[in-house]
């Protein structure tokens, strides 16, 4: 078995590491001293000629050097990482999957003392203030170190290694790859995670019992694995079962819903557990925020969109014949699980779609987002299992989430930078609506609103060309907005009136820009219509026109 020391600077893990290995007859490794053997300088060097930048290059080269974990029963190699090591979401898979992680913790203000007394330098921390450097670094890294064994770092040396032995003597297997407190709730990203995530949610509620709503299918395919795990702990619960897709977003479902929970019993405390996609998120939230005026949610998406998009934010609604989401409210959820594994069982239609937002997010100024889809979005969206076993698919969901968990933090009831994230919704929701929720899924929507965005942008001189044009063959690579689709752009343009986004009578277009994103309300009407018009005439007759 490896295991692996996170931490950060003046933490210790070369030297709890080295004492470690000795005692167990472990291969050491340190991370550090391998790069700069590569090099064949020293990282001080590394970072003045290559920058932060060309150093993690070398951290990740290093890293995937490593292997894959050593599956030997006892501990048979000891590896110490950089501290940014664990920041890059590829690097903590390969440091995290089937290999136990311990993260040596201290006070930034006991760290930074001890980096200040080290004769090793430390680039990052070579200012007028390492505490506060040291702070710094403790508050962004700490979500992607928690996932790990957490040990107290300033217990000495040989108390740090008997700490440790305790817990090699009974390993707990997971891949956990993040562990975040937010404003929005508990966020936890995992390989195979579901179940224990589910339980030390509930437990962290003092849950008396919890209440699963799910549809069919996500049951099907989530439900064994977690009623198990929940009557493992003791922890009883209700199963109430709702439509699948744009079918639970009715208020005649949540009336449904809400009936069973009152013979039930159900209790102001009595978490709502939402297993499923999109749709069904909204729908269990919406039922949640309104139950007794509000009682706590968990999400345990199950799908990509959801994964990446819907169950984080904290909006939820259900449909009107007259548009989609206009009846709902917002309410954050205690905890999100997010479990990558649960996605292995989705068909390739589902996965495609989420692609969608997920090319979204990327637009906004994520470009490492969208070097990922462009170098791995056709298999991510067949689903091959070299997009699970290479951790591609874990880091599309973790970019895509933490990204709108930062957005929906710092406007959680859209009052302002929010809206960046309705980028292709405007046009995508009215074409749902056109399409009365049946035959187009949320992201192929999300796909043919975005081409028009970008088109209406290019004509106002505020998206440059040649990100447009970027944008738009990412698309056509996922073989997303490319079809005809039969239905009037006067039918469109009539959802479009319905739009959440108006304000004084206008609607706010949120526009891609070089390397961001703006929000214009005065689009010319026959911008708008030429836009609609050649998205639904289909790529090719778009492209034409």
């Amino acid at each position: 078995m490896d295991l692996v020391l996170v931490g950060l600077p003046g933490s210790g893990k070369t030297a709890v590491g080295r004492r470690l290995s000795r005692r167990r007859g472990a291969t050491f490794v340190d991370l550090d001293e391998e790069i700069e053997r590569e090099a064949g300088r020293p990282i001080p060097s590394i970072f003045a000629e290559e920058g932060e930048a060309g150093f993690r290059v070398r951290e990740r080269r290093a890293i995937e050097a490593l292997g894959p974990a050593d599956p030997r029963p006892g501990l048979t190699r000891v590896v110490a990482t950089g501290g940014g090591a664990p920041v890059d979401p590829r690097n903590r898979w390969h440091l995290y999957r089937g290999r136990m992680a311990a993260w040596l913790d201290g006070p930034p203000e006991v760290l930074a003392q001890r980096v200040r007394n080290s004769p090793v330098p430390r680039p990052l921390l070579g200012g007028t203030d390492p505490v506060a450097a040291m702070r710094v670094l403790a508050a962004a890294r700490a979500p992607f170190y928690a996932p790990a064994l957490r040990v107290n770092a300033i217990i000495g040396l040989a108390g740090i290694v008997e700490t440790l032995e305790r817990h090699l003597a009974d390993p707990v297997p997971r891949t956990l790859l993040v562990r975040a407190t937010t404003p929005l709730g508990r966020y936890g990203l995992g390989d195979g995670t579901a179940g224990p995530g589910i339980v030390e949610a509930l437990e962290g509620l003092e849950a008396r019992r919890a209440f699963l709503v799910s549809e069919p299918r996500a049951w099907e395919a989530a439900g064994a694995a977690i009623s198990d795990a929940l009557g493992a702990a003791g922890i009883p619960t209700e199963l109430i079962l709702i439509p699948r897709g744009e079918d639970a977003k009715r208020l005649g479902v949540i009336e449904e819903a809400a009936r069973q929970l009152a013979t039930l019993h159900a209790e102001r405390t009595d978490p709502i557990v939402a297993i499923g996609g999109g749709a069904l998120g909204d729908a269990a939230g919406f039922l949640a925020a309104t139950w007794l005026r509000g009682v706590p949610l968990v999400h345990v998406p199950t799908t990509l969109v959801a994964q990446l998009d819907s169950s984080i934010g904290g909006k939820t609604a259900v449909d009107l014949p007259e548009g989609k989401n206009l009846v709902g409210a917002f309410h954050q959820a205690a905890a999100n699980v997010t479990d990558v594994s649960l996605l292995r069982t989705l068909e390739p239609r589902e996965l495609r779609a989420a692609l969608g937002e997920a090319v979204k997010m990327g637009t906004l100024g994520d470009e490492r987002l969208l070097e990922l889809l462009e170098a791995d979005g056709p298999a991510l969206a067949s689903g091959l299992p070299s997009v699970f076993e290479s951790g591609a698919m874990a880091e599309l969901v973790e970019r895509c989430a933490m990204a709108k968990i930062d957005v929906a933090t710092a406007d959680e009831r859209e009052q302002g930078g929010r809206i960046s994230l309705n980028l292709g919704h405007s046009l995508g929701h009215a074409i749902e609506t056109a399409a009365a929720f049946r035959g187009i899924l949320h992201g192929e929507a999300v796909a043919y609103g975005l081409r028009a965005a970008l088109r209406i942008g290019v004509a106002m001189d505020v998206t440059p060309p040649d990100r447009a044009d970027r944008v738009e063959r990412l698309l056509d690579q996922l073989e997303l907005g490319l079809a005809p689709l039969a239905m009037s752009v006067d039918a469109v343009l009539e959802a479009i009136a319905t739009d959440k986004k108006h304000r004084a009578g206008q609607l706010r277009w949120v526009l891609a820009t070089a390397g961001g994103w703006t929000v214009r309300a005065d689009i010319p009407t026959d911008v708008l219509v030429g836009a609609a018009r050649s998205v639904l005439a289909g790529r090719q007759a778009g492209a034409r026109a």
